[in-house]
Parts: structure tokens; sequence; C-alpha cells
């Protein structure tokens, strides 16, 4: 039986911040309406309604000294490590992040030179062919950059790739919206490497789309809710409309990925997704599962992190692989052999996903 090129994590690293933010710390903020009048209703109230939502109880922002990229380089570090490789064999370092560098106290983005770049250029990296570029993609940003590399891989024009997905999202949300409380900072890695199989293993299939008829501004870049604050620009989101759009096409794409795998939904384990908000990932995750004809999904089918780090864009993705492949999640672990899904949701709108078979 003859062999093909097929591409699987051989490594990969996490960097989650040190700096802890409990719900409690919103105590003291002064959120506002979009139009800047004050909200007054108790913030205890608006706090606990907050958490019954997205189901986040505290988050992590990162260290002043560090930006977007000293923590994409901490996690590609541990990933190069876990993977045993020669970093001089890498052919790829594919940075998905959305906000560049930002410095601490400031909310301008710095993308030049490329966060790729800067990350080969802390790990030291001499080879010239070692590709490193950005891939900005909304939250989906990091699975996106494993599906680049996986044509990478497949075609031959690559054996090694580092994929990384860092975020700092805590440097340019709003103080005074209370959707800033969804954010959180992080990084994960992983190296995606070439492999010859009889049977397929590692990235099987995937399934991308855009929607922008009316979909395009649903995530975007505009004012504080501070009519006082007329010179930066912060994250903001139509919530409402960003939930309905979620449901309304991730378990779609979910589906179209699973069923290019040609596999029963049975046969999957976990549903790795986007830590965005813990409601609307159960409800994604029901709905999935009744499009294959069940009133509801296994009771483990669905690993989450976001009740203690929050929503940390790019990140979500990487961190819980590297979580549960060290086991660290109760309940949750990835045999060898066993099948997973890694899905995600975000600005653009862009929806993703893609069907995983870990190596025996």
């Amino acid at each position: 039986m003859s062999k093909s090129i097929y591409a699987t994590i051989t490594g990969s690293g996490i960097y989650i911040p040190t700096k802890l933010v409990p719900n409690s710390a919103f105590l003291t903020t002064e959120f506002l309406e979009s139009n800047g009048q004050a909200i007054t209703r108790p913030r205890e109230e608006i706090i606990s309604k907050f958490q019954q939502i997205t189901g986040i109880d505290e988050r992590r922002y990162v260290e002043d000294e560090f930006v977007c990229s000293d923590i994409a380089f901490f996690a590609a570090e541990k990933a190069i490590a876990n993977a045993g490789i020669d970093k001089e064999e890498l052919d790829y370092i594919i940075v998905a992040h959305n906000f560049g560098d930002v410095r601490h106290g400031e909310t301008h983005s710095d993308f030049v030179p490329a966060l790729a770049s800067r990350v080969k250029y802390k790990l030291a990296i001499a080879n010239p062919f070692t590709v490193a570029y950005d891939l900005p993609f909304g939250c989906p940003g990091w699975l996106q950059a494993m599906i680049q590399a996986n044509y990478y891989i497949k075609s031959g024009d690559a054996k090694h790739i580092l994929v990384i997905g860092s975020e700092t999202l805590s440097r340019i949300s709003d103080p005074h919206d209370r959707d800033s409380m969804i954010y959180s900072d992080g990084a994960g890695a992983v190296v995606l490497s070439a492999v010859e199989s009889e049977t397929p293993v590692g990235i099987l299939t995937h399934a991308t789309r855009t929607d922008t008829l009316e979909q395009a501004f649903l995530l975007r870049m505009d004012r504080s809710n501070n009519p006082e604050d007329k010179s930066n620009l912060y994250l903001k989101m139509n919530g409402r409309k960003l939930y309905e759009y979620a449901l309304k096409t991730v378990p779609g794409a979910i589906k179209l990925a699973i069923d290019k795998s040609g596999l029963p939904i049975e046969k999957i384990e976990r549903i790795l997704i986007h830590q965005a908000n813990e409601k609307m990932d159960e409800a994604i995750v029901t709905r999935l599962y009744e499009l294959y004809g069940f009133t509801k999904r296994p009771e483990f089918s669905m690993p989450m992190t976001i009740s203690w780090l929050g929503n940390n864009s790019v990140a979500t993705l990487p961190i819980l692989y590297n979580l549960i492949i060290g086991k660290d999640i109760e309940n949750h672990h990835l045999n060898p052999g066993d099948h997973f899904v890694f899905a995600s949701v975000g600005a653009g709108m862009h929806v993703n996903a893609m069907v995983y078979k870990m190596p025996e």
C-alpha cells in the first residue's frame, strides 16, 4: 500500500499570563452605554448577568513589560522544544493575530516588522528560507493558519511549520464597555510536521466560509463609549447579531468538515471550539448534534477554558489543545487514533472547522 504525506502536530507550547483578573476587579468600573450615558444598574448585577451568559469568572492579562510578539515567542520556544526539532529546520513561521504589538498604556498597533519576523528574530533563526509572515483573520486566524500550513505540507513545499496564535485583547478593549470583560490575553503554538502514512492521520479535512454582505462589521474597531475619549479606537461587537450569526453558520461548517472526512459524528471524540462565550458554544455544539438527528450532545464532548482564561481570540484553540494533551482539563483527554474537531468564528465574519486524527 502506497504512503501519502499528512500534516500532524508534533509539538505544542503555550503562554498563559500570570496577571489574574477576577470579575470582582470590575466592581469599580464606570460602564457606559454606546451613546455615552451611564448604566444605572448596580455593577454587581451587571457582572452577575455577564457571568451567567459568558461563563467567565476570571481572565488573564499580559504583564506590563510584554507585547504580543513576546508571548508568541514564549509559546513558540516551548512548541519547538516539545517537537524535538532543530529550529533551523522550520520552513515557515505563521503568526495569527489581529492587533500587532500594543504597548502597555497605549492602544496603537505596531505591525512593522511582521510579528512572525519578530518571533524569528527572537528565536535567533539564521536560515533565510524559514519564511515568516502574519495572518490577521479574526479569532479563526490560528485555525486558518493551520489550514494554510497543511497545504504547504501536502504539496511537498514544507516539512516543519510553526503555527502561532497570540493576542493581547486587554490592550485594545474599551474600559467603559461591558464587553471588555470578555477579553483576555495569551498565546499558543504548535509545530506541524510532514509524516508519511498508509492511512489518513493528522489533518483530515477542513471547511471555511466568509460572510460580509451584512456581517462584515459585527466585530470592528470603533470609538469608546466615553465621549471624552475621541482619539482612540477599541474593539467593538454587536453581541446579539454575532450570537445569531454563529449559531446559524458554525454548526453547518463543522458538519461540512466532518462529512468530508466520511466519519460519523459518533467517531468525533471532542469538539475543540473557540472560547468566545460559554452559552453560545454550548448552543453551537448542541445544534451540530441536532443536524445529525441527536437531541443532545455527549456529556464530555466540549472541553472549556473560558471560565478561567476568558476569550483570548486566536490563542484559545492552541491553548485548549495543549491543556488537553497535557491532561490539564478534568475529564478530557485525547488518545492515539482519536478524532476531534477544531472550530472557530470571528471578525470578518469568518467561520472555519477542521477534522484531525491523533497519530497512533
